[in-house]
């Protein structure tokens, strides 16, 4: 079969591109214009330059695709709502839109923010209703998600959603980003202690439920949880990722306290395009129970957490050790 690819060399997508190549699939990755496109051609993949915000530079995207596996989006913690709709609502639009009439299939890759980060969301099931949460992340996601539920509904194209939880592994926003803020001035504190689980889900096994979830045919017009079988605290998890450069969490800041700070201080620098301390959908992630039920994914999909936390971690480390000259603690 024939896969497009958005996002193709970034975190999630070009641990898909490798395998969807690697089970035999023909490969079209997208990228933008400059973007350096080397590490997935390596792999035969053929790359189509484009801007999902612009409709004109999409025409042909889809042309002879079977499934379009949709990763592209603006990944980060901060950020004006505008920017936040354009790259992730607006750019969807646009994508499915050209899709629609050419492809059989689209799979979008949300979020389990989509369903309202700032609240306990232990054991919340794909049935359950999703509430905006007023941080744009969040609230884009959901509004987008609603937009593919009606072009499937519509009999436009077969629709499926995966809502990963926190992704993580080398390269990801939750290794990168922590570590810099650990080695900073500042620091990163725990919420409420650190006591709630880190509801991650490791790249590959994402990744392996994202492929099932864009070849089997149960999956069409369906909503999948994606999230690891890992019972590790946020404490313990920054204490593991910290020991990689002589660091520890510093403090803690109780959730109600952290969450309504981070809405001032957003306030306060986001239109001054200054990156804020400290956020809600930080806070959010991290001071609430995210553990939201998967057993729709296992049961359906015949998909389970293929990579160990510990071996995780391993991979993880080897990836710091390179970027940043991690060492062991």
């Amino acid at each position: 079969m024939k896969m497009l690819v958005t996002g193709a060399t970034g975190f999630i997508g070009s641990v898909l591109v490798r395998e969807l190549v690697k089970k035999g699939h023909a490969v079209r990755g997208m990228a933008m214009p400059g973007e350096d496109t080397s590490s997935i051609e390596k792999l035969g993949v053929e790359v189509f330059r484009g801007d999902l915000t612009v409709p004109m530079t999409l025409i042909g995207i889809c042309n002879g695709i079977d499934t379009v596996f949709h990763c592209a989006a603006r990944v980060t913690d901060w950020g004006s709502k505008k920017e936040f709709y354009a790259a992730i609502y607006n750019a969807t639009e646009n994508l499915i839109k050209e899709a629609a009439g050419k492809a059989s299939r689209f799979v979008y890759i949300s979020s389990i923010a989509a369903l309202g980060l700032g609240r306990h969301m232990k054991g919340l099931t794909e049935a359950d209703t999703a509430e905006k949460s007023g941080v744009p992340y969040n609230d884009a996601k959901l509004d987008t998600e609603k937009l593919v539920t009606e072009y499937h509904r519509d009999g436009l194209i077969a629709a499926t959603i995966v809502r990963p939880a926190n992704v993580t592994g080398p390269g990801s926003v939750w290794v990168r980003d922590v570590v810099e803020r650990l080695m900073s001035i500042t620091g990163i504190p725990l919420f409420d202690g650190g006591k709630y689980n880190s509801s991650f889900v490791y790249v590959d096994s994402l990744v392996d439920g994202i492929v099932r979830a864009g070849t089997m045919d149960i999956a069409k017009g369906k909503l999948y949880h994606v999230r690891d079988d890992w019972a590790v605290t946020w404490k313990e998890y920054l204490t593991d990722l910290g020991s990689y450069v002589g660091k520890k969490p510093r403090g803690n800041i109780p959730f109600v306290l952290a969450w309504y700070a981070g809405m001032v201080i957003e306030l306060l620098l986001t239109p001054l395009g200054i990156r804020p301390p400290l956020t809600r959908l930080v806070t959010g992630t991290m001071g609430r129970d995210n553990d939201v039920d998967n057993s729709l994914a296992k049961r359906e999909l015949g998909w389970k957490t293929t990579v160990p936390y510990r071996d995780a971690m391993e991979k993880t480390f080897e990836w710091v050790r390179e970027q940043f000259g991690a060492r062991r603690g």
